[in-house]
Parts: C-alpha cells; sequence; structure tokens
C-alpha cells in the first residue's frame, strides 16, 4: 500500500485544524478589539478637541464682543495670542470668523495674510447661516494626512456672532491604531506559533494510536496478526485500541480456522476420486480438482471460465438453467467405437438463505466398469437362462414323449434316456462351473499350494489325455527342463488344464498335432497349449475369457461345452499370481498362453 505523504498525514490535518480555529479566533478578537478601539481613540481625539473648541469659543466670543463694541483693531490682536496659545502638535490651523465671514485670526503663524479677508468655505458659511457645527474627515492628496474639519458657531445670546474653523490632523490616533495592529499581529503570530508546538503534540496523542492501528491494518493486509496495538490511555481513542487488538485477536482466529478449513477442502478434492467442478453464479467454471481435469481428459487452464455445459459437452441439451433445476443424474456418454467410457454427473445449487444463486457444483462418476458389470450381469443372466432352457426343454419334449407311451418301444426309449442323461449332466456340470465361479468371486476359498515338479505334473496330466483321446492328434512336448519346481494347488490347476487341452482338442481336426510347451522366464514360467484348428477372430482375442462367450456357438453346444471353462481357468491362473492370453491366427490354430511365479532360487530345497 502506498504509504502517506506528511502533507497529507492526519498528524498535519489536526494541526492545522488547531491553528486555524487560533487564527479565526484571532482574527475575530482582532476585528471587534480594533474596531472598538478605533472608535473610541477617534471619539476621545474628538472629545479633547471639542473640550477645547468650547473654550476657545468662550474666549473668542469675548474678544469679538469687545471688538463690536469697541472696534478697537488692537483687541484683534489679543485674538491672535488666543490662537496662539491654542497652538498643538494634533491642530494643524485655527481660524475665528465673524459673522461677516470675515478672518480675523487664524493659528497659523505663516498664514497671517489671509487676516481680514471673506473665507470662501462652504462650511463656515453654513454654519454662520444656520448656526449648528459641522465637521467632516478627508484624506490630503499632497500630503497623504488624514485631516478632520470641525466648522463651530460662535453665540453669544442665541445669535451667531462668528464662527471657529479647526483643520486638526488625525492621523496620530491611526499610528496608533497600526502599533496596535502591528502587535496584535505579532502576538497573534506567537499565539499560533505556539498553537503549532502545542498542537504538534496534542495531536500527536491522537495521531499515535491511531498510526499504530493503520500500521496494524496494513500488516493484517498482508497475513500477520501478530503485532499488537499500543494503548496510550483509557480514554475513547484507548478503548478503540483495545477493540482493536481484540478484533486483530478474533481475525487472527478466523483466519487460521478459515485456512484449516481451506486445506481441508483444498485436500478433500485433491485425494477424492469423484471430479468437482465448481461455477460462479453466470456458469462459467471457477474450480476443477485434478480427478475431474482426468475424467474429462482436459486442463485445468484450458476449462477456466468456460461455461459448464460446454466443459461437459451439453451445449446441445441442457443449458446453465437448466442444470441449476435438474434433480437426476445426467449421464455423459464419452464412448467411442472402440473402447467405453460413461460418466455420471451430479448436480448442487450453492445458494444464499435469501435464495440468491451463488453457482453450481457438479460431482463426476467414472460409472464406465458399473456400466461394464451391469452389462456382463444382465448377459450373464441371459446366458444361464439360454443354457438352462436349452436342455431343460429338450428333457421336458423326451420325457413327455416317454410319459406318453414312448418308454414302451424298445429301441426309442433307450436313445430318449440317453438324451436325457446327456442334458441332466450337462445341466450338472453348468451348476459346477456357475458354483466355482461364484466361490472365486466371492474370494472366500483357500489355495492348497504344494512345490510340485510342474514338468512332471504336466506330463502326467497330458499322459492322461493321451490315453483317452479317440481322435488322430499328436501330442508334442517341448519343455526346456526336466525340474521345475512352482508352488501350485495342483487341483486347480490340473481343472486349469483339463479346460485348455479340452478345448485344443474340441477345436484339433483329424491328422493335426497339439504342442505343448513351458519356458523360464523369470519370475516366472510361461506354460503354453497350441492347436492346429480354425483359429479365433482377432477382435475376439480378449473375450474368450469372458463367462459364457463362444466364438462358434453352434459347435460349442453342439460338443457339450459351458463357455466357463477359459472363464474359471483365468480365474485361478489370477488366483495364484499368473496371467493367462491368447494368441490366434484365423486357420492356422490357437495358443492359449499362462504364467507362474517361478524363482529358480529355492529348485534345490525341493529337487
Amino acid at each position: 500500500m502506498k504509504k502517506v505523504g506528511f502533507f497529507r498525514s492526519i498528524h498535519l490535518k489536526f494541526v492545522l485544524i488547531y491553528m486555524l480555529l487560533i487564527l479565526i479566533t484571532m482574527q475575530i478578537i482582532g476585528v471587534y478589539f480594533v474596531n472598538r478601539l478605533e472608535s473610541n481613540l477617534i471619539d476621545n481625539f474628538k472629545k479633547s478637541l471639542y473640550e477645547r473648541v468650547d473654550l476657545l469659543e468662550y474666549l473668542a466670543r469675548e474678544e469679538i464682543i469687545k471688538v463690536r463694541q469697541d472696534e478697537d483693531p488692537t483687541e484683534k490682536e489679543a485674538i491672535r495670542k488666543v490662537l496662539q496659545d491654542f497652538v498643538a502638535s494634533d491642530i494643524e490651523e485655527v481660524r475665528i470668523i465673524d459673522n461677516k465671514r470675515e478672518i480675523i485670526g487664524t493659528s497659523d503663524q505663516n498664514n497671517q495674510g489671509i487676516v481680514g479677508q471673506r473665507t470662501t468655505e462652504g462650511s463656515v458659511k453654513r454654519v454662520l447661516v444656520i448656526g449648528t457645527e459641522e465637521n467632516h474627515q478627508y484624506i490630503d492628496n499632497t500630503t497623504g494626512h488624514r485631516i478632520w474639519i470641525l466648522t463651530s458657531p460662535i453665540k453669544n445670546n442665541g445669535e451667531v456672532v462668528g464662527a471657529i474653523y479647526l483643520i486638526a490632523k488625525i492621523d496620530t490616533v491611526y499610528e496608533q491604531m497600526n502599533e496596535i495592529n502591528s502587535i496584535f499581529t505579532t502576538g497573534t503570530a506567537i499565539a499560533l506559533a505556539i498553537t503549532a508546538v502545542l498542537g504538534v503534540l496534542l495531536a500527536q496523542t491522537i495521531t499515535r494510536p491511531i498510526s499504530d492501528m493503520r500500521k496494524q491494518a496494513l500488516a493484517m493486509a498482508k497475513g500477520n496478526f501478530s503485532r499488537k496495538v499500543k494503548v496510550y490511555g483509557y480514554d475513547e481513542i484507548g478503548q478503540l485500541a483495545l477493540t482493536f487488538n481484540n478484533l486483530t485477536k478474533k481475525l487472527q482466529e478466523a483466519q487460521a480456522m478459515t485456512e484449516g478449513e481451506r486445506r481441508k477442502l483444498s485436500s478433500v478434492l485433491s485425494y477424492m476420486t469423484d471430479g468437482v467442478i465448481a461455477t460462479d453464479r453466470k456458469g462459467r467454471v471457477i474450480l476443477i480438482n485434478e480427478p475431474a481435469s482426468k475424467l474429462l481428459d482436459v486442463s485445468r487452464e484450458t476449462v477456466l471460465a468456460q461455461p459448464i455445459v460446454s466443459v461437459l459437452g451439453l451445449e446441445e441439451e441442457y443449458t446453465f438453467d437448466d442444470l441449476l433445476v435438474e434433480q437426476n443424474s445426467v449421464i455423459l456418454d464419452y464412448s467411442t467405437m472402440d473402447t467405453h467410457y460413461i460418466l455420471r454427473a451430479n448436480f448442487s445449487v450453492i445458494q444464499k438463505e435469501t435464495g440468491f444463486v451463488n453457482g453450481l457444483i457438479t460431482v463426476l462418476h467414472d460409472i464406465t466398469e458399473q456400466e461394464k458389470i451391469d452389462m456382463e450381469r444382465r448377459e450373464f443372466v441371459a446366458n444361464v437362462s439360454h443354457e438352462l432352457r436349452t436342455p431343460l426343454t429338450t428333457m421336458r419334449s423326451y420325457l413327455e414323449a416317454l410319459a406318453e407311451g414312448a418308454w414302451q418301444d424298445e429301441g426309442i426309449a433307450p436313445q430318449f434316456l440317453h438324451v436325457t442323461q446327456n442334458e441332466t449332466e450337462r445341466m450338472i456340470r453348468l451348476v459346477n462351473d456357475l458354483l466355482q465361479l461364484s466361490r472365486l468371486d466371492s474370494k472366500d476359498y483357500l489355495l492348497n499350494k504344494d512345490w510340485v515338479n510342474f514338468i512332471e505334473f504336466f506330463n502326467r496330466i497330458i499322459d492322461r489325455f493321451e490315453m483317452t483321446i479317440n481322435q488322430n492328434i499328436t501330442f508334442t512336448r517341448n519343455f526346456f527342463s526336466d525340474d521345475v519346481y512352482v508352488d501350485i494347488d495342483t487341483d486347480k490347476l490340473t481343472q486349469v488344464l483339463d479346460n485348455i487341452i479340452s478345448n485344443a482338442l474340441k477345436y484339433s481336426p483329424q491328422g493335426r498335432k497339439v504342442t505343448f510347451s513351458v519356458v523360464e522366464k523369470e519370475p516366472f514360467i510361461e506354460v503354453s497349449v497350441s492347436d492346429e484348428g480354425m483359429g479365433i477372430p482377432k477382435d475376439q482375442l480378449d473375450k474368450i475369457f469372458d463367462r459364457f462367450y463362444r466364438v462358434d456357438k453352434a459347435r460349442t453346444r453342439q460338443m457339450g461345452g459351458t463357455g466357463l471353462g477359459l472363464a474359471i481357468a483365468k480365474e485361478m491362473i489370477e488366483a495364484h499370481n499368473g496371467k493367462i492370453w491368447a494368441t490366434s491366427v484365423e486357420g492356422k490354430g490357437t495358443t492359449i498362453h499362462f504364467t507362474l511365479p517361478y524363482d529358480p532360487s529355492l529348485e534345490d530345497d525341493w529337487s
């Protein structure tokens, strides 16, 4: 965050506010004080002049009466002397005019030439006529001084016998005012300086905890909750600092709890096998976990901010609003011609208490195996039903014929009974195979393993088939050693080899051969049985180990097979921690391979 400069800080603002308050207060006081002082000084100045004018009027009236009665010119000298006594520093000139507008005296020694002349001053004329005083003030443009002129009548028994014309300099009053303003300005400046110092000190008491809280807020924004605001007092700001510290503690606890929950959620999303996708309120992807990316075969960067309907490939069938109200699961079928791939999507709406939709959570499940199992289960039930229905139908037909009298026919009855017996044995074999597969599926069986010389064991089984075979088929044995000891359940391996060899004999034409091989490929041996029959199409090789699967269904049923032999063999070989598979060339034959764990170092212990 950008650092706050001094000129933008609250500290400076507090000081400026204090100084402005003091300045405004001083200005208001100054204006009021100066105005009142100026008015009082001017009034006092005028009052002192009025008092002196009253005395001058008395003296001048006596002299004017004497001049009028005696008409003695020497009396004018007496008026001049009176005016000389009236001279002062603040009075520039005083003139005495009689009622004929003749100037009979002036206090200005340099202007005695006007004595005896008639005055031209309009104010004197008005005063002599009206009998009331006049005064006015102006600024002399030549000298720049402020001049106050007073024209006062001289009365004797109510008769105006003359006038006093006084010219006074009022600059002294304004000079005093200037001095007072200067003193006041200096005092204001000193007061502001003291206020600034006190303001800084006072502002610090307020801004210091605020500054601490600001630093703490910045630290909290960066995730640091270890700092504490220092409490400088227990006033409102102190209480705020205490509350801020409590808030910091609460936020730290809440942040720790939130972080813990976030980690838990992240861990859950990362390690859960189901895919999770979250959207915002507009249906754009904001979160996708790794399993979801793998299930959809997309990268996280490419799907973020993309519409959920596009990511799931549902844009032609659904809109985002449709998904918000979808109550059932949506099946996403991404199967191709070669592979099956099916996902199930469940949707959950994220809503506030007010009902406002914040987004959508989509949970993806891979149900490919489940669908495959369901399909296999349906096929299994259909196959079992078909396999049982065929012999049962045959048996019912022959039994009905016997019940209707065919049992009395010595030529037909034995044949019918023989067919019924074969079909019964066929059903018994089917039921036994089903029971064995059921035990293998439930994993509730135990392998009775023992260390066996596999070559010797394998030869015994081949010899048994070679002795009982009715076909013109040659057996060829390719064994790399006479002693190969493996840990196996001989009963289970006998059944596996019986099923494999039986199939090889069934599909081998007359005059061909069946080849038996054992090859050492540490840490296992590979056993193979090859025929020279019709072979298996390449696209069906992986299916021959499925239950009830037949390459040639009609021929297999004709030979009495149940379609479960190789399925049982696969289960038993895998129970021995081995693998089984087939290779084939159409028209040339088929080879069944399987492996068994083999450790040559243990041979010496059993040989």
